[in-house]
This record gives structure tokens, sequence and C-alpha cells, in this order.
């Protein structure tokens, strides 16, 4: 799914600012979601012709989306895309501050994405985590324990890795697939 983000505001769109707008785009995006998706599904908020974009108003409506559709446990997965150098640069500020992280990408003419990238920095145990299942393709915490759980200093269990891959689908950077009671995690796009 594709929104664009400069017709979810009054104006031609160019400039995204202040809180309270960031808050009435913030409710049109939870609107057009209001069904659950059955399977996992990449929401791209696409920035294409927003010039500038305020922090203000990226924290309300980009982070409270991402973090109102992730607390909900949602099938729904927000990234960032055609973002540019501007606003881009205020989201890596905004999250750097928050200690928090987002995926950006660019989107083709076709819709389809390219060049992902994450912005903020992971918990350097996360980031390994992340980049394993970008290796991967799909892994769970088993696999991982088995694989790489004695390549750390102190062995790492599964309870470790279970923690880890849940934080980063928490944070909406992997897709977490649930088969019964266990719980597999994919990278939600792959470099190309």
């Amino acid at each position: 799914m594709q929104i664009m983000m400069r017709d979810l505001v009054e104006g031609d769109g160019q400039v995204l600012a202040g809180a309270v707008s960031g808050r009435k785009v913030w409710a049109k995006l939870t609107e057009q979601l209001d069904r659950e998706s059955g399977s996992p599904e990449i929401v791209f908020l696409d920035f294409s012709g927003v010039e500038v974009a305020t922090a203000s108003f990226l924290r309300e409506a980009v982070l409270g989306f991402r973090d109102t559709v992730r607390q909900r446990r949602s099938n729904f997965y927000p990234i960032v895309a055609n973002a540019d150098e501007l606003v881009a640069d205020e989201l890596k500020i905004l999250v750097e501050q928050h200690g928090d992280v987002l995926m950006l990408c660019t989107l083709d003419k076709k819709g389809k994405p390219h060049g992902p990238r994450l912005v903020g920095n992971l918990d350097p145990k996360q980031r390994i985590t992340f980049d394993l299942v970008r290796e991967r393709g799909e892994t769970d915490a088993a696999a991982l324990m088995r694989e790489y759980g004695k390549n750390e200093k102190v062995e790492v269990k599964q309870t470790a890795w279970n923690n880890r891959l849940a934080a980063l689908a928490g944070l909406g950077l992997v897709i977490e697939m649930s088969e019964g009671r266990t719980k597999r995690y994919r990278p939600l796009l792959m470099e190309n």
C-alpha cells in the first residue's frame, strides 16, 4: 500500500509542519488502515513532492503512526519512501534524539522499493540480529541460537534471540509470522 503524504494535508503539501498537523495526518493514516490485513503488508508513507517536513510533524505523524500500528501488533509495516535529503535528515535527527530507528527506501515509478536503509541507531546486538535476518531471508530464534549462539563471548540463549527478534518486529524492521507456537521473522525489504 502506498500513501501519498502530501495528499493528507491542506494546501499543496510541499511543507509538512507542526505537531497539530502531524496529529491530523496520524488520524487520517490510522483511518485508512481501519481493517486489519490478513497477511503482512508494507505501508509506504510516500514523501514524493514534500520539500520540508518538521521534526514535530514527523514525530506525531510518522513515528506516532508507526508506534500505533506496531503496538497493536498489526500486520501493517510502515516504511518511509521517497524522502528527499532534507526530510531524511530531519527524520535522522529526530530518531537519533530518541534512540529510535526507521526504515527508508525509494520507490520507482512502478511502486517497487529500492535501496532500503535504516536511519537512527540500533543497539549493537539488535543490529547483529537484524543483519542475520537479512542474510538468511527468514529465520527464528532457535535457528539463530544453534548457528550463532556460541559466536559471541557469552553463549546467547534462545530467549535472548527471541527478545531481540521481538524488539525488531516492535520497531517494524522485520516481519513477524506465527507458525503455531513458533514465530518466524523475515526482512521487510531485501536489498537489490
